[in-house]
């Protein structure tokens, strides 16, 4: 017997967790939120804009009676474009919680005009990947459950992405895609290099990385003209785009699937893993190159001003360091 698609039916009972979910005011986001609370877990939502948030939260709880998720949904703001608005984010998130089970880094943008964050950083490199990594070291202390997990979401897309490392930020040549393909490409960096990390300490903690194939959210459908023709030599997106709950198969799939180990790539099983239901996928080699996690990483502590030592299995965290 053919072996059935996995879908949000097979997501195991969350009672008990504390998840934090960026970007889960619309798109993969909301949808993995929604999952999450609505299998039991405490959810946080995080979010730039928080009216925008409590309308998610609104959409969340639609279909409860009345009360029942009071409590396990927490809107909280954040501007990952913003370094110390990250910190602002953690440190209140710290005062709240006495420990974080998921750590969901999925807010993203994608290709806008050539902006740069408060701190100085082109802002697909700072919202897509730097903000993330800065939040996952400040909230690392409270990652300390055996079942604890980080899920990056990156992109089919990081297959065509570099570090610009003499241009990072885009000051001398800019494109708006290929500034993107950088921030996912990162991401990939990141979250392998993570899992590095975590396996030689013997932490129980597991990075994970997710890519949602081509699914029409607001972030693809508001893309500029030059990346949608992109997109568009491998179909219109009208006729092979999933739709959100679709596409954040993977990412929920790596977020609660028990068997899911460290370092494993979750995106769609379809052609050109363009949709689909979830299953282990392949990095690119440069992005699963240890000196270029090495480089980056140093790159990503020196920039954020964020370092965080991963303890050995028998020690605790220490706070994160500036």
């Amino acid at each position: 017997m053919p072996k059935q698609p996995w879908t949000v039916d097979r997501v195991t009972d969350q009672t008990g967790r504390i998840a934090v979910v960026t970007g889960a005011n619309s798109g993969l986001g909301l949808e993995t939120a929604k999952v999450l609370a609505h299998k039991g877990a405490e959810v946080v939502i995080a979010v730039r804009n928080k009216e925008k948030g409590e309308c998610a939260r609104a959409e969340i709880a639609a279909g409860f009676s009345t009360g029942h998720l009071d409590g396990r949904l927490r809107v909280r703001t954040v501007d990952l474009a913003d370094l110390d608005s990250v910190r602002a984010f953690a440190d209140g998130l710290r005062g709240e919680c006495e420990r974080i089970d998921l750590l969901v880094n999925n807010a993203g943008v994608m290709a806008p005009p050539r902006t740069l964050s408060p701190q100085g950083h082109e802002t697909q490199f700072a919202v897509n990947y730097l903000g993330h990594f800065a939040l996952t070291g400040l909230l690392f202390p409270l990652l300390t459950g055996d079942t604890a997990r980080i899920v990056t979401v990156t992109s089919i897309v990081h297959r065509m992405g570099r570090i610009h490392w003499d241009d990072l930020h885009g000051g001398r040549s800019y494109s708006a895609a290929g500034r993107y393909f950088q921030s996912k490409f990162a991401n990939a960096v990141f979250g392998t290099e993570l899992h590095r990390r975590l396996e030689s300490a013997g932490s129980p903690v597991r990075s994970v990385l997710a890519h949602p194939g081509y699914t029409a959210t607001n972030l693809l459908l508001g893309g500029p003209v030059g990346l949608a023709k992109l997109l568009g030599r491998v179909g219109a997106l009208s006729r092979i785009g999933q739709s959100p709950g679709q596409g954040a198969l993977p990412q929920l799939y790596a977020a609660t699937e028990p068997d899911v180990r460290g370092g494993e790539y979750i995106g769609p099983d379809g052609l050109l893993e363009l949709r689909g239901a979830p299953t282990r996928v392949r990095l690119t080699k440069a992005a699963t190159d240890p000196e270029t996690g090495r480089r980056l990483w140093e790159l990503s502590e020196r920039l954020s001003e964020v370092r965080f030592r991963i303890p050995a299995r028998e020690e605790k965290p220490d706070a994160p360091g500036a």
